[in-house]
């Protein structure tokens, strides 16, 4: 994938929750809050396919957090549509070339933890109509299909349930992402799972000891499905103390690299800085960490920031490597994963 007009290498960002900040300012009378705050630095930055979770946030667990996935998906269209000379929303692989190639941003519907499925598996093949094509089972907390990363206490796998889950996101075609899901979770879903899965934005617990990144063995796992491991910036999965730095981050995609193969990495930024400090700061509570560990990287904060980290893969890896692990293997992966 070559690089784009402003000289950055063309990134496919694996999470970014730009949708739920969306809404947020949707709520608060902003008119076009996408085209506002987040184009300009999605261009700025070289983003050529960017994945769109929805985060069920705490105040609609339960019946709430269908309607609000809903709100949100439909807050997806409006945004393809005023915007459709910039992006547009990707169903099957043919739509990531063409949308590419006139030029616009590839946008792909995620959900960020099954609480909008509940114990109505009937509700993946909703999903999957209105155009999510990556889900994981659980956030940080637990769902009627398996244990988040928070639930340590459980030593829980995935729920009887949460198997019969994964069987029917398979017949869809709909991507597993273990981002969130607990060790033992993961480990389930290995043994079970009989198509490739992916961790959309975990980063090395090798590097930095925090529950939410994968240590060396999770990391093959992944791999060795067929799937990807997208590398997260947030601050404190990336250094344990201190300042955060984007070499540090560098340093967990080359770790990633020498352990998994670089075929299999990419980048999963999960810019919260705005969720965090603008929109909800309930949110920095749920994300296990402390108050004084919500830091970011001051030069990788925002989409724009990708141009910058272009230039720091390529230093580290070469143009062609670089390219690969900022942008092609996941489009080769979606490419190959989704539906003609």
């Amino acid at each position: 994938m070559p690089a784009t007009a402003t000289g950055a290498l063309a990134v496919a960002d694996c999470h970014n929750d730009l949708l739920l900040a969306c809404q947020h300012r949707r709520e608060r009378g902003a008119s076009d809050p996408f085209g506002d705050d987040w184009l300009p630095g999605l261009r700025a930055g070289g983003v050529a396919f960017q994945v769109l979770p929805i985060f069920t946030e705490e105040q609609f667990i339960g019946e709430g957090a269908l309607r609000r996935t809903l709100e949100i998906l439909e807050l997806s269209r409006e945004i393809a549509a005023l915007h459709r000379h910039d992006v547009g929303i990707v169903e099957t692989a043919g739509d990531i070339d063409e949308i590419i190639g006139d030029g616009r941003i590839a946008l792909l519907l995620a959900l960020e933890g099954a609480e909008p499925v509940g114990s109505s598996l009937a509700m993946l093949e909703t999903m999957w109509r209105l155009g999510v094509r990556l889900a994981s089972l659980t956030w940080n907390r637990r769902t009627m299909l398996a244990d988040g990363v928070g639930e340590t206490d459980t030593g829980g796998g995935l729920s009887s349930l949460g198997v019969e889950a994964v069987a029917e996101m398979e017949r869809l075609g709909m991507v597993v992402d273990v981002s969130h899901l607990s060790s033992h979770g993961l480990a389930h879903l290995a043994d079970v799972a009989t198509e490739p899965f992916v961790a959309s934005h975990s980063s090395c617990r090798a590097l930095c000891d925090h529950a939410r990144n994968l240590s060396d063995a999770e990391l093959r796992l992944v791999a060795h499905s067929g799937g990807f491991i997208a590398i997260n910036a947030t601050g404190r999965f990336v250094a344990a103390s201190g300042i955060p730095t984007i070499d540090r981050f560098v340093d967990h995609v080359e770790y990633a690299v020498a352990t998994v193969g670089e075929g299999s990495v990419a980048i999963g930024a999960d810019f919260i800085a705005d969720l965090v400090e603008q929109v909800d700061p309930i949110l920095g509570r749920q994300l296990l960490l402390a108050a004084d560990d919500l830091v970011h990287i001051p030069e990788l904060k925002a989409p724009a920031d990708f141009a910058r980290l272009s230039l720091r893969l390529i230093d580290r890896f070469g143009p062609e490597r670089a390219a690969r692990i900022a942008g092609a293997n996941v489009l080769d992966f979606f490419r190959a994963r989704l539906p003609a």
